[in-house]
Order: structure tokens, then C-alpha cells, then sequence
């Protein structure tokens, strides 16, 4: 059975949670999962973050390239878990004032957002400390927006081999 912890409660009523990943070579692994009000566990994927940030940049896109750019550099602050469960290194309520008008468009808030991509990011650097998937994603759309397939592409990469 899967043991829940939470993480991070949203203004929204969202539970952002991580379970204990099954990396038998990381000591730290874990997942992160979501649950909103009267809703199931679910599981958020790059692809699913990226839809809503091309849902707000049609209504703002200055703001959200602003919160691209606040997205990148925290992926460049972040360091791997120590501990599990894994705790936010970056994330600040205050620092999201700025960007609540992208909350009208879109599923997700910003919280939301800031708070799921940072457990993605930790979980990819304490997995893969070279890995880049997560800056190159958001480095993407930062860069090429207009080019949604390049975008999608980069998001739902897996690594088959």
C-alpha cells in the first residue's frame, strides 16, 4: 500500500503530496502526486504543466514568460533531497503575488504550479544529478513558445531504450 505524505496544502484546497519512489539506487527517491477537493490522487507530468502555461500565456503573455523566467531560475537554485520526505528548498507565498492574475486562466494556480515543478525538479536532481530534462522543458518554452510541437515534444519525452 502506497503511504502518502503531504507536502504542500494550496489556497485552492489541492494536497500536493510524494509517496516513496521505487529507485532501488537513490536512498531519497519519491514521487509527487496531487488531490484536489473531492478528487483523486493523481500524478502531474511536464506535459500537464505545459498546457496550462500556453492556456495562460494566450491571455498574458508577458506575465507568464515573467514566470518562466521565475521557474528557470529556481531550477538552477535547487540541490538533490537529503531527506525523505523531500521539503521545498525555494518556494515562497510571497513571490507568487505577482503572477495571481495567471490563476484566472487555466486549471492550475500558480501555486500549484511552483510548488509541483519544484518536488519535480528535486525529484529529477536527486535521481539524476546531471539531468537537464526539467530545464530543457521549461528552456524550450521560454525560447520557442511559438513552436508548440518542438514544446509538446520536449515535455512528454520518455526515455525508451
Amino acid at each position: 500500500m502506497v503511504e502518502y505524505i503531504l507536502r504542500h496544502y494550496t489556497k485552492e484546497g489541492t494536497n500536493i503530496l510524494v509517496s516513496k519512489g521505487n529507485k532501488k539506487e537513490s536512498n531519497y527517491d519519491f514521487k509527487v502526486h496531487f488531490q484536489e477537493r473531492g478528487g483523486r490522487k493523481r500524478t502531474p507530468k511536464h506535459i500537464h504543466i505545459i498546457v496550462d502555461l500556453y492556456i495562460k500565456l494566450s491571455h498574458n503573455e508577458k506575465l507568464t514568460l515573467e514566470l518562466i523566467d521565475h521557474i528557470i531560475g529556481v531550477i538552477g537554485k535547487l540541490t538533490p533531497a537529503k531527506e525523505y520526505p523531500p521539503k521545498l528548498q525555494i518556494f515562497n507565498e510571497k513571490e507568487i503575488s505577482k503572477f495571481n492574475e495567471l490563476n484566472q486562466y487555466g486549471q492550475y494556480s500558480v501555486e500549484f504550479i511552483l510548488v509541483t515543478t519544484e518536488l519535480i525538479m528535486i525529484q529529477e536532481k536527486t535521481n539524476y544529478p546531471e539531468g537537464t530534462l526539467n530545464l530543457k522543458v521549461f528552456k524550450k518554452f521560454r525560447d520557442n513558445y511559438q513552436d508548440i510541437f518542438s514544446v509538446v515534444q520536449a515535455a512528454t519525452f520518455t526515455n525508451r531504450r
